[in-house]
Parts: C-alpha cells; sequence; structure tokens
C-alpha cells in the first residue's frame, strides 16, 4: 500500500478517536416482536442482550449520552423489555444499559422477573445506582432513560427525590403512568374478582407487588409526586401511549401536559396501530418516535402499520 494511503488511514483513524466514533460494526439484528427478548433470556439466562451493559463502550459525539432502558413491573426485565429497542439503539452507535430491578433473590428464572419486590422508594434508588455506575464507566455527564410502565416512573422518583436531576437529559417514556393507574377501576376489579371467587388472589397478587400498588392514582407516593409538579425541570420529557393499553388505565394518564413535554398517541393520524401495553416496547411507530426524541436533530419518518 502507498505510503500516502497508509498516512491517510492514520489520520482517519485518529480524526475517528477523537470523535469519539470506533470502528464499525456489524448490525444488529431488530425483530419487532415482543417475544423477541423473552427468547434472548432463555438463551442467556441473566445475562445481558448483544452488545448492550458494554462497561468498556465510550459515547460517541453524535450521542454523547448513554442510553438507560428501565423495564416495566410485574416480571419484566433488562432482556425480556427490550429485544427491539436494545440493537435498535446499539445499530445507531448508543451505548445501552439495562438492569433489572425489584426480582427476588431466587434461581433462574425466578431471578429474571422484575419489579416483583421492593417498595418504589427502594427501586429508585437501585435505579439511581445504576445511573450513577453507567455515568462512571462511560465518563458521560447525564444519561438518557427510556422506560416503558413502571419503568417511566421510578426513575423520574430518583431525579426528584434523590438527587438524580442532574443526571437525566431526555426522558423518554412507553406507556407511562404519570397520574398513576386503575383510579376507580380498581374497586371494579375487586368487585369482579369477588364474584369470580378469587378476590383472596388479587389481594395477594397486588400485596406482593408494593411498587405497582404505588403507582394507582391517588396513592401517598403519587401524591406526593405531584406535591410540586410530576416532572423535573431541566429534563426533556416524552410520552409515548397507546389507546390499546390494558394496564395503564386510562391511557390518557401518561398524556401529562408540562414544559419541554411532547405527548404522543400511536393511533393519531395512524388508527390501523393496534399495539398494546406490552406490544407498545416493539412496535415499529413507537420505535421510531423513541429514536427522534433521543436525536431531534435528525428526526425521521415515522411508519405506519398494524403493530
Amino acid at each position: 500500500m502507498p505510503r500516502w494511503r497508509i498516512g491517510s488511514l492514520l489520520c482517519a483513524a485518529a480524526v475517528a478517536v477523537s470523535m469519539g466514533v470506533g470502528p464499525a460494526q456489524a448490525e444488529l439484528p431488530v425483530e419487532y416482536s415482543a417475544f423477541s427478548g423473552i427468547r434472548a433470556e432463555l438463551a442467556n439466562p441473566g445475562g445481558s442482550l448483544p452488545g448492550s451493559n458494554n462497561w468498556d463502550c465510550k459515547p460517541i459525539a453524535a450521542h454523547p449520552n448513554p442510553v438507560v432502558l428501565v423495564h416495566g413491573g410485574a416480571g419484566a426485565g433488562a432482556q425480556t423489555n427490550w429485544g427491539t429497542i436494545t440493537p435498535l439503539l446499539i445499530n445507531e452507535g448508543y451505548c445501552v444499559y439495562a438492569l433489572t430491578y425489584g426480582a427476588l433473590d431466587l434461581p433462574w428464572p425466578v431471578s429474571a422477573l422484575g419489579g416483583m419486590t421492593g417498595t418504589a422508594e427502594q427501586n429508585a434508588r437501585t435505579i439511581g445506582s445504576f445511573i450513577e455506575r453507567v455515568l462512571a464507566a462511560t465518563g458521560a455527564q447525564k444519561v438518557d432513560i427510556v422506560g416503558h410502565s413502571l419503568g417511566t416512573l421510578l426513575p423520574n422518583y430518583y431525579a426528584k427525590r434523590f438527587g438524580g436531576a442532574s443526571r437525566i437529559d431526555h426522558y423518554v417514556s412507553l406507556a407511562p403512568v404519570w397520574q398513576g393507574t386503575f383510579g376507580d377501576q380498581l374497586a371494579t376489579a375487586r368487585e369482579y374478582a369477588a364474584a369470580l371467587g378469587v378476590g383472596p388472589s388479587l389481594e395477594a397478587v397486588l400485596a406482593a407487588q408494593p411498587t405497582g400498588k404505588e403507582a394507582q392514582t391517588g396513592s401517598p407516593l403519587m401524591v406526593d409526586l405531584h406535591s410540586d409538579g410530576m416532572y423535573v425541570p431541566g429534563i426533556t420529557y416524552t410520552n409515548i401511549v397507546t389507546s390499546h393499553d390494558q394496564v395503564v388505565l386510562p391511557y390518557t394518564s401518561g398524556l401529562l401536559p408540562g414544559d419541554k413535554v411532547t405527548n404522543i398517541v400511536l393511533q393519531d393520524g395512524c388508527s390501523q396501530d393496534m399495539a398494546d401495553h406490552l406490544g407498545i416496547v416493539a412496535d415499529p411507530r413507537a420505535a421510531t418516535y423513541v429514536l427522534n426524541a433521543l436525536d431531534p436533530r435528525h428526526p425521521r419518518p415515522v411508519p405506519c402499520a398494524a403493530g
């Protein structure tokens, strides 16, 4: 190879390093299926999705904030919740991290079921510690959050009450519970369970998931978080909801207005999108909105399909 060509390559490599751009990597496959993460957990018990939780990852200039993925409650986890979003973000050049919070201290597969134990405060502190670890490893000043369901509330709790306000830049929520869930429908659920003769079972489930119970409309936690405004000044919020949500009730709970807040309903302009509470994490339309929220300077067309 000519010397001038070698010199050019070395210069290009030096520029790439100075910009925080690493060598090109083969793209990871992206499957728009809520089951992709479950298969990954079965294939790699207790592990991490390919490319995620790489503690040697250094953010590139185009995406200086590492992304922390926070799963929903009641059985979700770092792999099972993010089988679509994780490879999508890694292919875009993000450093991506995910944890499983609130898991029972039991052997796998029970250990893969997050959101099953711990109070909102305990789980928010766990998430905060994980964020601090990500910042220390990457050298970044802030992280971006992508949360789902209960995982939209807990990082905000950390930001509001446990010193994390300056640690978060973009905050993207899928099926958020800003105004709580159930509300009067909890009474209806109890009446229905009693009619079926399974009232005690319902109460046992509610008692076994204290954080989920704390996310109910009107709970002490929700009253506290709303007492000084749910949102944290300085953080940019994007809320993505689906009218077919069967867990966050009503789905409009996630459409809380505020400064630096964008509210999106998947069915606005795309009535055929049928993503529900679980499917929203693997919906192509929702995933594109996530990418645009994390990188608003380079928006891409949002597809419309029957999810």
